[in-house]
């Protein structure tokens, strides 16, 4: 049973150092991609307004996101 616990033990300690890191995440060089407009979850707003419409339609929630409504679809 000592055995079992001390390769547990150094096991968790060898998988929890991989995690340790000192470099950033994100390099100087990568935060241009990461800039780009393509990024952005909402760079066409006709498309985002529509799925917004459809999602509190789906909801049913009225003022869930801002807007009003009912379940119905007509605003």
């Amino acid at each position: 049973m000592n055995v079992m616990l001390r390769t547990a033990v150094l096991l968790s300690l060898a998988l929890l150092a991989g995690c340790s890191s000192i470099q950033p995440w994100v390099m100087p060089y990568e935060r241009g991609y990461l800039a780009d407009p393509i990024m952005d979850p909402d760079r066409d707003r006709l498309v985002s307004s529509h799925r917004r419409h459809v999602f509190d339609v789906r909801e049913g929630a009225s003022g869930a996101a801002g807007t009003s409504g009912g379940g119905c679809g007509c605003n």
